[in-house]
């Protein structure tokens, strides 16, 4: 067979394949463009990375996009203390890079858009502003975020300042004194804030709350608070910032000094006097400065009045204590000190001379030692008392009743002398001091006896026992009156004699006989009768 042959094999044939077309080859570098290099390198400052987006350079760009969101994760939400100074210099240097970097990217590569370079450029001087005004956005809310750290500053010194008011002073102290260092530091050290600015508003309130025990009529408690709000001003707050409240504790302290010092007065208690010394040396022109004397005054008289009531050594008691108080009462005018002075004499004098009172009240009740001590009191700083005669009886019978308590029934009178003759005499040879209490009180002195000596102890036990009884013995004597009744002796060495201890003896006078008591001393153990 003949004709044209198509192929082999199958007896198909297949088309030609096409030449692959040239690939166009790349366009040339862009000649060398200055403004669009400082245009690429101004957007890429930006943070933005802009200047790499329009050459074309995405794996940068996203570089630029990740590096500011770093930034912003940072710097968000604004905080006080602002961007840890690391993250900005590091950030700084990243983009001064990128700016470098883009400069010569853009020196060589055309633009994608704008094709101009100088538009380009302006429109990167203009994009600068995003980033200049986000750092003044960012310091707009820095600035609020500090002052609202010190606002809640504020918000918890006032919170302490609540929680002190009412409480006992020493327990509030010192959150009042951090209050008010907080308050110091913002007017010191935020003078501009608004926290600052409400600071004099609250001082009142802290002045309130401090005080709280002067309001709650607590005199002696608001003491130590007001003068803590004296140390205020010029300490930590300026007095122009305080106003009025600079003298706001002044007066309340001087009343409170005033009350707690008449209080005290009153009841007898310590203390007093102290604060009665203060108030005079802090405000010696106060209005209750002049009400001191007045009360010391008063409560003298009270206390002098007392005496004639029914415990009259409680009085004695307190016009001792008052006359020594007084007497350390400190501060004031001239005058006023002269007034202490002479109220503090009158109450010596009145303790001196209720103790007549005392020791009798002491006698009835049967504490014959202190009577004793009373009276021999007031004898010695009484010389002139009217009472005096009749103390030195008490006395006498005080000390008698001591040994012989039923020497202490009745409480002797003035009177003396009797129908009834009774001779004592001395046989020992030591002076000694006769005292007798009965129906008349009185004492005697007998001098030593020069042949006499002391008896050997046991000897007054025998039968035959006789003292005073040698006629060939000139025994010193006297005779004293006594009215008829029941007498007490007493017999004690006069001071420095040598006997150890006294005797007594109780005689029942009856008219028609003759009395004689004899004194006598036994060796080592006292005197006999």
């Amino acid at each position: 067979m003949s004709g044209d042959a198509y192929g082999a094999g199958d007896g198909f044939s297949r088309p030609p394949v096409p030449p692959m077309p040239a690939r166009p080859p790349a366009p040339p570098p862009a000649p060398p463009d200055a403004l669009r290099a400082a245009a690429v390198a101004l957007l890429n400052l930006t943070g933005l990375g802009l200047g790499y987006a329009l050459v074309h350079r995405w794996a940068p760009a996203a570089s630029c996009w990740a590096a500011t969101g770093l930034l912003l994760w940072a710097a968000l939400p604004a905080d006080p203390d602002g961007v840890p100074a690391g993250a900005l210099v590091a950030y700084a240097v990243f983009l001064v890079l990128a700016a470098a970097h883009g400069a010569l990217l853009g020196l060589r590569h055309a633009l994608a858009w704008p094709g101009r370079s100088p538009l380009a450029l302006l429109l990167a001087v203009l994009l600068l502003a995003v980033p200049a005004a986000g750092g003044l956005l960012y310091d707009r809310a820095r600035d609020e975020a500090t002052e609202q750290m010190l606002l809640d500053r504020l918000d918890r010194a006032d919170r302490l300042v609540r929680e002190g008011a009412g409480r006992p002073f020493a327990t509030a102290e010192p959150g009042f004194r951090e209050a008010l260092g907080v308050y110091g530091d913002l007017r010191r050290d935020h003078p501009g804030s608004r926290a600052a600015r409400r600071v004099p508003q609250r001082m009142t309130a802290y002045y309130d709350a401090v005080a709280s025990p002067y309001t709650s009529r607590k005199y002696c408690d608001a003491i130590a608070p007001l003068k803590y709000l004296r140390t205020v001003p010029g300490r930590l707050l300026p007095s122009k910032d305080l106003g009025a409240l600079a003298t706001w504790p002044d007066g309340r302290l001087a009343v409170s000094l005033y009350a707690c010092g008449a209080d005290g007065l009153a009841a007898g208690t310590a203390g007093w006097a102290a604060r009665f010394g203060e108030l005079l040396t802090s405000f010696p022109h106060s209005e209750q400065a002049t009400r001191v004397e007045p009360a010391v005054r008063s409560a003298v008289d009270r206390a002098a009045g007392d005496v004639r009531g029914g415990d009259p050594c409680t009085a004695v008691s307190r016009l001792r204590g008052l006359g020594s108080q007084i007497s350390g009462v400190t501060g004031g005018a001239p005058d006023v000190t002269a007034a202490l002075g002479d109220d503090a004499g009158r109450a010596g004098r009145a303790a001196d001379s209720g103790t007549y009172a005392c020791g009798v009240d002491q006698y009835r009740d049967g504490d014959f030692d202190a009577a004793l001590s009373s009276m021999n009191e007031f004898v010695d700083k009484n010389a002139h008392d009217p009472n005096r005669a009749r103390a030195q009886k008490i006395a006498i019978a005080a000390e008698i009743a001591e040994t012989v308590p039923a020497a202490g029934k009745h409480l002797p009178t003035t009177a003396s002398g009797g129908s009834i003759q009774v001779t004592v005499k001395n046989d020992s040879p030591d002076d000694i001091t006769v005292l007798y209490t009965g129906p008349v009180t009185g004492s005697l002195t007998i001098k030593a006896c020069g042949d006499c000596t002391a008896y050997p102890f046991g000897t007054s036990l025998g039968l035959g026992f006789h003292p005073c009884a040698d006629s060939g013995k000139n025994y010193p004597q006297r005779t004293i009156s006594l009215p008829p009744g029941t007498t007490y002796f007493l017999h004690k060495p006069r001071a420095g004699g040598g006997l150890s201890s006294p005797a007594s003896d109780t005689a029942r006078l009856r008219p028609g006989y003759i009395y004689t008591e004899c004194a006598y001393t036994t060796k080592g153990l006292g005197t006999g009768t």
